[in-house]
């Protein structure tokens, strides 16, 4: 993994950021194409949502789900390193409809903190290889 490519759609997500972010601080050089590399970090699934998880009796969301689900896996030339890995994390908050700008800032730290697990268990993972 001295010289990796990181193969994903999702470019400017908060995942991809971070990871690269992890991998330059480790030492880890980042190649510019699947090429130059030694070692090929496929990310193909990187997405993140919210769902409702509680509605009042008025019919409105008084309870959110924030999740973030990355797939990934580690090749090197034609030999696989990594088999895909799939890894979901959650978190939820309450939702209050006169709070809404506090509550939109609490979701989007809470998927900060959800990208941060994320790469801390991919690290891992990564560094028994």
């Amino acid at each position: 993994m001295q010289r990796t490519f990181i193969e994903t759609i999702e470019r400017n997500s908060l995942f991809h950021r971070e990871l690269q972010a992890r991998l330059r601080a480790a030492g880890v050089e980042l190649a510019d194409s699947p090429d130059d590399a030694t070692a090929i970090l496929t990310i193909s699934i990187d997405e993140t949502d919210q769902r409702v998880l509680s509605v009042s009796t008025r019919n409105v969301p008084t309870e959110y789900e924030v999740y973030y689900t990355v797939e990934y896996g580690l090749s090197s030339g034609e030999e696989s390193l990594l088999a895909p890995q799939y890894l979901t994390l959650t978190r939820d908050y309450t939702y209050d409809e006169t709070l809404v700008l506090g509550k939109a800032h609490e979701e989007t730290v809470m998927r900060e903190a959800i990208v941060q697990d994320l790469v801390r268990v991919v690290l891992k993972q990564l560094s028994s290889l």
